[in-house]
């Protein structure tokens, strides 16, 4: 069978189990020291809940997958689609959470942690063979800022 070169992030699935288990365990936690204190009520669970859902959100690892001419991240809510082979900026954002922006053509963007690309060759190599692809078009490259 011949598959489309590309893939997806192998190491979401990991990801995603350590933000649910994170995300339950901490609420689950506050739950057992308020109930053994004797301060556990309704709102206070409650609470402690809605911050586990808050907890989840934050954490939920964004799935990169590429395929020949599209790379897509899909968070917990949205989903980002970037036609790779006809990009038109390119640029590294620096500071504690580094992003690399990828703007297509048509206004359509998406930013990705880079260590998704370091630690999956084979969609590195997509997004690399596409931008050599959009190169000879109207790629923008930016680089720290």
């Amino acid at each position: 069978m011949n598959r489309p070169s590309g893939g997806e992030d192998s190491q979401w699935a990991g990801d995603a189990r350590a933000a649910a288990g994170i995300a339950l365990g901490f609420p689950l936690l506050l739950v057992g020291v308020d109930t053994a204190a004797g301060f556990i009520s309704a709102p206070r669970a409650s609470l402690w809940i809605g911050l586990g859902l808050v907890l989840l959100a934050v954490l939920w690892p964004t799935k990169v997958s590429a395929y020949r001419g599209l790379l897509t991240a899909r968070g917990l809510i949205h989903a980002h689609h970037v036609h790779t082979d006809r990009l038109a900026s390119v640029a590294w954002h620096d500071g504690v959470a580094q992003r690399l922006l990828l703007e297509d053509i048509d206004g359509n963007r998406a930013e990705v942690d880079p260590r998704v690309f370091a630690a999956n060759p084979p969609l590195w190599h997509v997004l690399d063979r596409d931008i050599r692809t959009s190169l000879s078009g109207r790629l923008r490259k930016s680089f720290g800022g």
